[in-house]
């Protein structure tokens, strides 16, 4: 970072409120959600034409890029219904403007998105909605809908249909739906957020009492095999993910409250009307326990000192029961100068507050809109807490074993057109990208520091790999070193360094 840049920072700080020193992680989910269900982020509107699509996913992920994230939560299966060719469920209304209709001059929307994504170092975590099948009273199903087919599967809640969680034939075209789409697409997760039973109808009850007569099996309480049933589609789906591709991640966004303290004394400090537990009958703790996901996403979109669900009662609660697991936090952005999110540097107090736990390991924000229409100034606030580059956590317990360190063969060029590496893998296994790392004359050579990360480079299919260095000062001397990461983000050891020094503008580089 500059003196230019600093400068900025310090003075952005100023402006809004206090903002702490502070070691940066080297590592730190940074991820955002892209809704498409009603359209709330992507696309703009039904039925805009492909190229508009695609422009504005590329917009969108370009401008992420920009701020420093590195993963993004795209919303591919919102009601039953589908973002790329199922063999299971209809093409989705949100995309074509009428359910079960194909994109006009035919692409496939999930192979574009997860391909541009990669192109820019992005994870793509793949969402789906597991029982949702309607989000609105005047619904009409296509004719190839499920809910046509086998309409005994679903109850109508709320005005919105539902696949019923207590039927197997239904769970079962559930997870065989889920799991065409990992097979088939070079996904790095499987995501859900909080919605397995519905949120409570006020004078109405889930007409879910015959599907608990017929398969209610040993179970005196509805409400335990609600739970069961909840359990079991989250135990089976985890292992039939790592059964079919070990390396993709299952992770879960709940609500961010697994139980009050008043009904649990494991609970958290909270007065919430709604709990996973009571309300949704998802026991995320078990989940966590029993090690069937690999992270966790609560959505803590409460601000700091709320009453209620106070923010940071609440990010301590989940750092103390995360099991061994991932805990990212879910970050209500979208609130931001509403009430109770007056303050200009709330989000950035949440971040920090974040950091002062070992078991948070980044953030997930709500949503991608906010950041594209700058919402109270978000992306500026959001650049002064991402000032570097951050590379994903790894996760040992699907996989440890690093990549074999790369060779850096040459660095050659100029300081006004650029010096290029030329480096090649150590071993051509298990490889996915690299990172350079540069290292200014007289400061140590310390890889752990975000700051020296100059590029995050996939991998591409040629022996030799390069890159170019255009932003290095004139007669300055630089450290370079590189390390190759899998797919799961393992980094090998480090290159060969190599110091150079460059001279003017056109002259050329010079090892030393």
């Amino acid at each position: 970072m500059g003196p230019i840049k600093y400068c900025f920072v310090a003075l952005f700080c100023l402006l809004v409120g206090h903002v702490p020193a502070q070691h940066l992680p080297k590592r730190e989910l940074r991820a955002v959600w892209i809704a498409t269900v009603e359209n709330i982020d992507w696309p703009s509107s039904k039925g805009i034409p492909a190229q508009e699509q695609k422009e504005e996913y590329v917009k969108m992920l370009d401008h992420f890029q920009a701020l420093g994230m590195n993963a993004i939560i795209m919303q591919v299966r919102p009601t039953a219904d589908s973002f790329y060719p199922s063999s299971y469920e209809p093409w989705s209304a949100y995309l074509t403007g009428k359910q079960g209709k194909m994109p006009e001059n035919y692409y496939n929307p999930l192979a574009f998105m997860i391909e541009e994504a990669k192109k820019r170092g992005l994870e793509f975590h793949a969402w789906f909605n597991p029982y949702r099948a309607s989000n609105s009273k005047d619904f009409f199903p296509s004719e190839n809908h499920p809910l046509m087919s086998h309409p005994e599967w679903f109850v109508q809640y709320g005005g919105k249909w539902y696949y019923d969680p207590g039927i197997p034939e239904a769970r079962a075209y559930v997870f065989d739906a889920i799991i065409e789409t990992v097979k088939h697409y070079d996904l790095d997760a499987v995501h859900f957020d909080d919605y397995f039973y519905p949120y409570r109808v006020a004078n109405e009850v889930f007409p879910d009492s015959l599907s608990f007569k017929i398969h209610g099996g040993q179970y005196t309480h509805i409400e335990d095999w609600r739970r069961e049933n909840v359990d079991y589609f989250v135990e089976e789906l985890g292992a039939r993910i790592k059964a079919e591709k070990p390396f993709v991640k299952f992770g879960i966004s709940p609500f961010g409250v697994w139980r009050n303290k008043n009904m649990d004394p494991a609970g958290s400090e909270t007065q919430a009307g709604v709990t996973n537990y009571d309300d949704l009958y998802a026991d995320v703790l078990k989940w966590l326990r029993e090690g069937w996901i690999d992270y966790i996403t609560p959505q803590i979109y409460w601000h700091i000192g709320f009453d209620k669900a106070e923010y940071k009662t609440l990010v301590d609660w989940w750092s103390k029961n995360t099991y061994g697991k991932h805990l990212y936090i879910g970050q209500g952005v979208y609130r931001m100068g509403e009430k109770g999110w007056e303050d200009p540097a709330e989000i950035q107090n949440q971040i920090f507050y974040n950091r002062e736990f070992d078991q948070v390991h980044g953030s997930m924000y709500f949503s991608a809109k906010t950041f594209m229409t700058n919402k109270e100034g978000l992306n500026e606030k959001i650049k002064s807490v991402y000032p570097y580059k951050a590379l994903i956590p790894a996760m040992p317990w699907i996989d440890a074993t690093p990549p074999a360190a790369p060779i850096l063969d040459n660095i050659s060029g100029s300081q006004g057109g650029g010096i290029t590496l030329e480096w090649r893998d150590g071993l051509p296994i298990n490889n996915s990208y690299y990172v350079i790392y540069r290292i200014p004359a007289g400061e140590a050579l310390d890889l752990e520091n975000p700051k020296n990360i100059m590029a995050i480079v996939q991998k591409s299919p040629y022996t030799n790999q390069y890159w170019t260095d255009h932003s290095a000062d004139r007669r300055s001397r630089y450290t370079y070193q590189i390390s190759t990461f899998d797919r799961l983000h393992n980094e090998s050891e480090p290159s060969n360094s190599i110091q150079i020094r460059t001279r003017g503008r056109r002259g050329t580089v010079r090892k030393l």
